[in-house]
């Protein structure tokens, strides 16, 4: 898809840094919880908005990364919010399934609790189930 059709209104509020990304937060809709964090292009956020399934960029793969593609543990968008400064998205979406490619319900499953890293959240699918790794 190309960021041609990304809507003028959105192309001149999103703020896009010198790589062409701009940071987008992924949150469950119904209930406040913070999924995780990833990075958007302008592709990636024209196919998102015209879809409706969200997709990101991957800077690892330098390529579209179409969340669930893989897993199957898909978002959908259900309202794109734009922060003050234009340089974060706030995406409230319908998870299916995990978000996290630890096979967790979010990313953030780590909380530096008593001077260390304790793991709140247990693996809920088994990575390789997911992914095949």
């Amino acid at each position: 898809m190309s960021d041609a059709s990304l809507p003028a209104e959105i192309a001149a509020a999103v703020q896009f840094d010198r790589d062409g990304l701009v940071a987008a937060i992924a949150q469950q809709h119904d209930t406040g919880e913070v999924l995780m964090l990833a990075w958007m292009n302008r592709a990636a956020l024209s196919e998102t908005l015209a879809t409706g399934d969200v997709c990101y960029w991957s800077r690892s793969r330098q390529k579209l990364w179409r969340k669930g593609e893989t897993s199957g543990q898909r978002q959908r968008l259900v309202e794109l919010r734009v922060d003050c400064d234009g340089d974060t998205l706030l995406l409230l979406v319908d998870q299916t399934g995990v978000a996290c490619h630890t096979g967790r319900r979010n990313c953030f499953f780590r909380a530096w609790r008593n001077g260390h890293l304790d793991t709140i959240a247990e693996v809920l699918v088994d990575p390789k189930t997911l992914y095949g790794f």
